[in-house]
């Protein structure tokens, strides 16, 4: 995944910090988050004037999946911590929680993921922006 971000710095702690990735490239301009999966996040720092635009033609948000519901909790503790937390629901057997990130960007992580908790409908949430 490649992320357009207003604050490399800020972006970077964020992200990591909620996802538990490292860093392992980094330039002035953009930098390389990777997790013990494999996962890769890519931010590229556009500006502090630049905004993401909901609703257009492009990636929207990406729901990423807790590796367990103590994962999930520390992540809502995190996005709180950081006054960054949305809000949390339950329905359809998983939770969602979703914050913001540091540029304005939704940020979800939900647990359990679609291969446990099957998705038998389209969340309101992708309707809504």
């Amino acid at each position: 995944m490649v992320m357009f971000v207003r604050d490399l710095d800020v972006s970077v702690d964020f992200y990591r910090r909620l996802l538990g990735m490292e860093v392992t490239v980094r330039s002035p301009t953009a930098a390389l988050l990777v997790n013990a999966d494999g996962l890769q996040v890519y931010l590229r720092a556009v500006g502090a004037d630049t905004t993401h635009s909901l609703g257009n033609v492009g990636v929207q948000y990406v729901i990423w999946t807790a590796a367990d519901e103590e994962d999930l909790w520390r992540c809502e503790s995190f996005l709180k911590e950081a006054k960054a937390h949305v809000h949390t629901r339950t329905g359809d057997g998983f939770t969602l929680v979703e914050g913001s990130d540091p540029s304005g960007a939704p940020v979800m992580v939900a647990y359990p993921g679609p291969d446990v908790a099957v998705r038998t409908r389209i969340m309101p949430r992708v309707y809504a922006w």
